[in-house]
This record gives C-alpha cells, sequence and structure tokens, in this order.
C-alpha cells in the first residue's frame, strides 16, 4: 500500500487561530520499501502576514521563524493558498490520481493526524477539492500501545522507545514524518493480523 505520511509544526493548537508554519510529507510504499533518505519528500516553511501562537508553540519553533526571516530565495517557502496546489502537484508526480471531482485523495499517516494535523489542513484554501485525505488514516500509537498497562494511546516518544529506537522527538516536520514511516516498517511483514493468529471457531453446545 503506498501512503503519505505527513506532519505539521505550528503556532499553537487551535486550527481556527492558529497557523501553519511548517508542512512535510513523505511517500512510502510498505510492498517496496527503500531506504528513508531516498523516499520523495516535499516539505514547505509557511510564511503569514502576521504570526499568532502561544508561547510555548513559538519557542519550540524558532528555528523556523529564524528560516522565515531570511531575505535570500527560499524554494521551501510559500504562503498559506500555495500550500495545498504545491503538495497535490508533488502528489501527482509521485504518481498519485484524482478521483472523480479531480481531487487527490490519499491515505495519510501521522501521530495524531486525525485529532491535529487534519483539522490544520481542514482550514487550508483548497482541502477537500485539490487534496484530501481518506478517512481511515494511520497512526503508528495503535502498534505500539499495551493493552495492559497504557491509560492512553503512547506519544510518539514512547512508540519510538518501544521500537527500540532513540526516543527523542525532532518536533522538525520532515524528521518526524520520517520516524512514522520508521516505526510502521515493522508491520509490513507481519500485520497485527497474524501476530495474533487464527480465532478458533466457536464450539457447538
Amino acid at each position: 500500500m503506498r501512503y503519505v505520511s505527513l506532519d505539521l509544526e505550528t503556532s499553537g493548537s487551535n486550527p481556527a487561530r492558529h497557523q501553519i508554519l511548517e508542512l512535510a510529507a513523505v511517500v512510502e510504499d510498505s510492498r517496496r520499501p527503500v531506504p528513508l533518505a531516498e523516499l520523495p519528500a516535499f516539505r514547505r516553511v509557511v510564511r503569514h502576514p502576521e504570526y499568532v501562537g502561544t508561547a510555548g508553540a513559538i519557542a519550540l519553533n524558532a528555528r523556523l521563524f529564524v528560516e522565515l526571516a531570511q531575505k535570500e530565495p527560499n524554494p521551501e517557502l510559500c504562503q498559506p493558498a500555495e500550500l495545498l496546489p504545491q503538495l497535490r502537484e508533488f502528489l501527482l508526480a509521485q504518481g498519485f490520481k484524482t478521483d472523480k471531482h479531480d481531487c487527490v485523495s490519499v491515505t495519510m499517516a501521522g501521530k495524531n493526524i486525525a485529532v491535529f494535523d487534519l483539522g490544520f489542513l481542514k482550514e487550508l484554501p483548497g482541502y477537500g477539492t485539490l487534496v484530501r485525505a481518506e478517512p481511515a488514516m494511520l497512526d503508528p500509537a495503535a502498534f505500539y500501545l499495551n493493552w495492559h498497562k497504557d491509560s492512553r494511546l503512547p506519544s510518539m516518544s514512547i512508540c519510538k522507545a518501544r521500537a527500540g529506537l532513540e526516543r527523542e522527538v525532532a518536533h522538525e516536520a520532515l524528521a518526524d514524518a520520517l520516524d512514522v514511516v520508521r516505526l510502521l516498517r515493522p508491520f509490513y511483514e507481519l500485520p497485527v493480523y497474524k501476530q495474533v493468529g487464527e480465532v478458533p471457531a466457536p464450539r457447538e453446545s
């Protein structure tokens, strides 16, 4: 299966008020994995006329504000209205097809993508007409859940530790999108349903 691992860095957690600062996406084919560094990748930093955010989010993304403040030409810089058209071009170049409404519809993966990233994507011009996510989305947390001990889905840091990776999370969109692929790959050869095994048929009374 081909899917798109997508990650955002934002100026806060409220999609109606805060802004996307960085978007990255990588295309993965579970049937033909290649080294992570060779995956087709898309990254943009987003310039807004003004920025609205929380102190924590702005501090976490200080490197992006340094990049956004630079005067030199930056091919990875775009305006909010350009973000989805450029992502669409990237996806079409990678062989994704449009549906009957001429929208590129893809399976997306990401940590908390359904409850966080998708809300911001829906605020962008062109969401649902140029690009949209399939309703079913991949979150690696479900693959690293300890059903006996966890009281909530594990964080990215915990998922990485359970996968035997360094726990540190980069909070950089491209690095985090690649980490999601890294977390999902162990399950390509042995999907969860095969790990569980066959369910015995109920006995007749």
